[in-house]
Parts: C-alpha cells; structure tokens; sequence
C-alpha cells in the first residue's frame, strides 16, 4: 500500500552517479544512487526515481514536487553540442566575441590560442541602428538590413538567433522590434534571444557573449527538458519539475527554458546551498568531490558567496578575475565556486618527465575505473585508494557496485609503480597526495585569493570522495576542523529540496553615488522590484510572499571590476548611502587587503534579489545505514599501513580516535591517525586535529 501524499524528490545528476534523495511527511528521507546514463540523462533518472519509490512502497502520485540539478547546460558547451547560432548585432560591432578582453590565462604562454567563438564571424550579422548610453535613439533601426539578416539566417539553416546591440540595457525597443521581425520571416522554429531580456547591463562583450550562450543552450536544453518530463511520466511522475539556478535557487521548467544561461552552475550549486543551511553557525569551505570534479565555495555568516564574474568552458575554473580569458563570459549572478579535474574517475598518466598527474580526463560512468570492471584500463584517483585500503570492495553504494580489487592493484603496478619505481603503496600513496594538492588550488581559490584564511574556517565536505581526501586536504591549508554531513555522497541532491524560488533582476546604472540622489536611486531600485514581482508571479507568488534585497555592483570611480555589497536602507526605505559606501570599503578591504577612503564610489549595475524560503527543513536528517563493523589494514604514508577500525556513522556518539574508516551507503569517511571523529546533534561528524 502507498504511504501518504506529499513527497518530495531531488535528482543530481553528476558525471559518473546519479543521486536520488526522497523526502516525505515528519523528517522521512531516502536515498539511493545510480550510474549515469550519458547517453539519455533521463533514463537514468526515471530508473532512479522508479527505484527509490518502490523500495519505500511509495505511489508515483505520491510525488508533488521535483528538483533537479544538471552539468547538461556546462556539458554542452564543454563539447560544442549547442545549437548553430548565429549573432545580430550593431553595424561595426561583429567581431567583439573575437575582441574579447585582454586577458590570458596562462601569463608566459605567448601563442596561447583562445577558444573559437560560439558563433562563426559569417553568422555575426550586423543592422543600421544606433542608441547611446541613455538609451537615446541616434540611428533609427533600419528594417531592411534586419531582413536581409533573416534572409541570410533561413539559408544557412540556424537554429538559435542572439540579438545583441549596444547600448540594447538602456533602451530595449530596437532589440525588441529585431525579434519580432525575425519572427515574422525565419522558416521553422527558431530560437530567439534578446540581451535586454537575459542580462540589461553595460560592457558590450559580457552582454554579447551571455546572450550568445544562452542561445547556444537554448534548444539542446529544451529538448533535454522534454525528455526528462517524458521519463517521468511514463513511471507516472505527473509532479511539477523545478530546476537549479547557477545562483542557488530554483525555478520552473518553463522559465529554465527561456534562460538556460541561468543554469550552466547547476549541478555544484545545490551542495553549496545544502552546507549554508546545515552548517549556518560555522563559517566553512565547501569541499565537493565526486567522480569527475572536486568543487570548492565559501559560507559566511550562512551566506553564500556569488560573483557576477565567470566563464564557462574554461577547463578548470578558478573563478578567479586574476585567472580569467581561457572560457566564454558568462556575467550572471552565480555561486562563487571553483572546479577543478579531479574525481573518483579521474585518470591517473605520467608524462615524459615522470611527474604524476590525476585529472583532469575522467573515466566517467562509462567504462569508469578499472575496479568497476566495465572496460575501463587507464588507471583512477578510485584504483588508488581501493590500493590503500580506505574503500571496501564489497559496500560501494550499499553493495550495489562492487569492485575488482584485484584489477585495480595489477593496473596501478604495471602503469605507475613500475615506472616510479615505488611499491604498489607507495605508488597509490603518491596518487593521493597528487590529487589532494591538486583540490588545494580550488580550495585557496574561494578563501586565499579573496582575503581569507583557511584556518580560519572548518571544511565541509561531501560527495562520493569528498570525505576521504578531507583530512588530507584540511593538513595541507593547516586547517583543525572537518564536518561531514549525513548521506555526504547525494549531500547535493539534498541540498535541493533546500533551495528556495529565487529570482534576480538586474539593470546596468553606472553614476557615482555623488552625482546622484537617495530618491532616485531608490526609484530605480523601485522599477526592478515591479519587474521581481511579475517573475514571481509567474512562479505562483504575490507580493508579500518573498523578500526583496537591493544589492550593487560597486567600485572605486576608474576601476575596472566592482564588487557587489547589499544596499543599506534609512528609516524611509530610501538606499543609505553613507552605509553603502562603508559596506564597499569593507568589501574591498576583505577581498584587497586596503581600501582608498578619499576616493569616490560609483555604482555600475543595480540588483534585487527575491527569495522564497524552501519548505523542506527537517530539523534532523536520517542517515543511510553502513556496512558491517570490523578492521582493516589501510595504508597512511609515513604512519605505514596499519589496522583501522571501520565502523558506522552511528558510532560515533562518543569520540573515536583514528585511524578509522566510517563507512556509509552513499559514501567512505577516512580518519587518519592524529584526528579525532565524533557526532551532533543533527547527524553531522565532525574531525578535529588531536
């Protein structure tokens, strides 16, 4: 018989697993994991879901709400699988996706050879027309040359269109009227994008090259949307699908399909906003490694941070302005999180001067590691650690992946021992050690290289690996304290039944606060929250039923980037601008290490952010159960092997000193010799230096 009404379902979808998270009436959560299916993502969801539903006896029509998180968005830009786009643009501005800014990533390499734009310089189509930064109208449009673009569009069978002109954030009639053209006249559907819709703010490369991607997305998404609804209903999952925004919260379907751009950080997001919710009276860095990434975000106060400044199909992104030029722009609001290349499945090579390398190619779901025993021969970051002891081959997702220990140590002797000339051992030891510093560059990347001290924070880690290099990771930054939240290996799945509907309108507004007036910057702070409203509205919610946050997007007058601070308000709603300008230097202060009290502070773009709370918040998280008890020998580098207790999260009640091994359905947590291991009050363990 089926339980109750009124569950939940939050699917994340990573690179090698699959994770499904069931959460019902009175705290009820269930977990389960299954390898992805690259070739249709929305098999192995609906397999997934299928699975967790019967094994609870729970209907289908049970089911009221579903929030999913994807790395599709991120993928296909990665493997250039987008739709043909082309770009309609001012005259004499085609060729600023091949301007870009003046940025290399890799500061010695002087033939470094940027990535091809998106849209090819014979698809950048240009119109008659001129606003200035006003939004004034210099040049009318000229309808004829947007006809003859169209022409040109339905001949080279485009299926997305960006229109892109300058100065479109200030006045969007001529964008508006170019659409509506290409409406009119392109043969078949046809994807349309406008700037002044996805991103109305100045810098005429970071519009251009958002609008593009969003464009580039739009019809791949729609169609992986398509599937996945179609997966679902033929398991009779009729619930509405929501989906995880780059910036933490979610939104529907339907809105994910206009903005696609809005989703490219899906996937890392979630788990980020999961530790913010868990972890909200510790200040922490996040630590996210699963199959083919590790991923790495900050939490202050329970906040989390967001940058405006990011770039996709970078490779590794450092999310770093220091370290920027190697991606497409993409200035959205997203979470400030680092990725780099390094998972369970990511492949082990030694080049022609026998240094060790792991990542960034992965072996993925498919063949996966050579412990999987599906085919795969290039040995993993997961062969390693099997060696040493810290997984057990028989419990890998409650027993439902076993693994070929055997295998694994026959690879790691033939492709690294042997040409290290290393005991197996010390062969896989030295894999670990490669891929923990390796994590330790995103890590500094959220904290180091924003003013922070690690020290000065707790790790919080999570994913299927992500408690196994913890400690590891924790002794190269000097850091004392690590927390491991319940179910760490689908901890990202949880972390969207905790996202709320959020939503961020944004207008470009550059004026320094001295030539402007409280009044009127609170009337522009106004007209954003009636264009907040109507997104919400179109979510299901009035006014009054989500809070609104003025923030700004603020710099010294003549820099060149801006950091975005809250905006303070007097007694009469109206900004504070005394409380503004200290809330930026304070800002900048933390992120430079100074700030210039006599210069003059200007705004360049304005901010509301609304945000409806999730309703799932269970004041206790259930936890899978682990394997049996007992002992095993792993191996801790200059500790040497020795006999490490394994044991269950729930034993953990009193402190237990390491070595030892907690083992759990979803994921394996190593406490090496010198830490210490022990359980709160909502399931959390948490490790401290001895």
């Amino acid at each position: 018989m089926s339980k109750p009404a009124d569950w939940t379902v939050g699917v994340d979808i990573g690179g090698t697993f699959t994770d499904i998270v069931l959460a019902g009436p009175e705290g009820a959560l269930f977990v389960h994991k299954t390898l992805s299916t690259p070739d249709d993502y929305g098999r192995g969801i609906a397999t997934g879901v299928r699975a967790v539903l019967e094994g609870q006896g729970i209907a289908a029509s049970a089911v009221r709400r579903v929030v999913h998180a994807t790395t599709v968005a991120t993928n296909t830009v990665l493997e250039k699988k987008g739709a043909k786009t082309a770009l309609i643009t001012t005259q004499g501005f085609r060729d600023v996706l091949e301007m870009r800014r003046l940025r290399i990533p890799e500061m010695y390499t002087l033939k470094y050879q940027r990535p091809e734009p998106l849209v090819p310089r014979r698809l950048r189509l240009e119109v008659t027309e001129r606003l200035g930064p006003r939004g004034e109208v210099r040049v009318p449009l000229d309808e004829a040359t947007v006809t003859t673009a169209a022409e040109r569009i339905n001949a080279a069978g485009v299926g997305a269109v960006a229109i892109s002109l300058i100065h479109a954030y200030a006045n969007p009639d001529h964008e508006h009227r170019v659409a509506e053209i290409l409406r009119e006249t392109l043969d078949g559907e046809v994807y349309i994008t406008c700037s002044s819709d996805i991103l109305p703010v100045i810098r005429e490369y970071e519009r251009t090259s958002t609008t593009v991607i969003n464009a580039y997305l739009g019809p791949a998404l729609r169609h992986y949307f398509e599937s996945v609804m179609g997966h679902l209903r033929a398991i009779d999952v009729d619930a509405p699908i929501q989906i995880m925004k780059s910036d933490g919260g979610v939104m529907t379907l339907e809105a994910a399909s206009d903005r696609p751009s809005y989703i490219v950080e899906s996937g890392p997001a979630a788990g980020v906003i999961g530790a913010a919710r868990t972890a909200a009276d510790v200040n922490s860095i996040t630590l996210d490694m699963g199959g083919t990434t590790a991923k790495a975000s900050i939490v202050e106060g329970g906040e989390v941070a967001r940058t405006a400044d990011y770039e996709v199909g970078a490779g590794i992104n450092l999310s770093s302005k220091l370290i920027m030029g190697g991606g497409y722009a993409l200035k959205l609001p997203v979470i400030d999180i680092s990725e780099i290349g390094a998972g369970g499945g990511s492949l082990v090579s030694i080049d022609a001067g026998g240094l060790v390398h792991v990542g960034p190619e992965s072996a993925g779901a498919h063949p996966g590691p050579v412990a999987y025993g599906q085919g795969g021969e290039q040995v993993t970051f997961t062969d390693a650690v099997l060696n040493l002891g810290y997984l057990n081959p028989d419990h890998l997702v409650g027993g439902g992946l076993k693994l070929d220990t055997d295998a694994a140590r026959a690879a790691l002797m033939e492709q690294v021992a042997k040409t290290l000339k290393k005991e197996a051992l010390d062969a896989a030891w030295g894999v670990f050690q490669v891929a923990c510093g390796t994590m330790v560059r995103a890590v500094k990347a959220v904290s180091t290289y924003r003013g922070r001290d690690p020290r000065d924070f707790a790790l919080f880690a999570f994913g299927g690996n992500g408690p196994v290099v913890a400690t590891a990771i924790a002794e190269l930054l000097e850091m004392t304290h690590v927390i491991v939240p319940p179910n760490p290996g689908v901890y990202s799945a949880y972390g969207l039944l905790l996202s709320g509907i959020e939503h961020e309108v944004t207008r470009g507004h550059l004026v320094r606060l001295a030539e402007t007036t409280p009044a009127d910057l609170g009337a522009r702070f106004g007209e954003l929250e009636e264009e907040l409203a109507q997104l919400m509205a179109d979510e299901g919610y009035g006014v009054g039923a989500f809070d609104a946050e003025w923030r700004a997007d603020t710099r010294y007058a003549g820099q060149a980037h801006e950091l975005t601070v809250p905006v303070p308000r007097t007694s009469d709603g109206a900004p504070d601008f005394d409380g503004l300008q200290k809330a930026f230097g304070d800002e900048h202060e933390r992120t430079y290490g100074h700030q210039a009290e006599a210069e003059e502070v200007e705004c360049v773009t304005l901010r509301v952010n609304g945000r409806v709370a999730a309703e799932f918040t269970p004041d206790k998280i259930a936890v899978a159960d682990g394997g049996p008890p007992g002992s095993r020998a792993a191996y801790f580098g200059p500790a040497g092997q020795v006999d490490a207790r394994v044991v269950s999260r729930a034993a953990l009640v009193e402190p237990v000193a390491g070595p030892l091994i907690v083992e759990e359905y979803d994921a394996t947590c190593v406490v090496p010799p010198g830490w210490q291991a022990s359980l709160d009050d909502a399931g959390n363990i948490h490790l401290r230096v001895m």
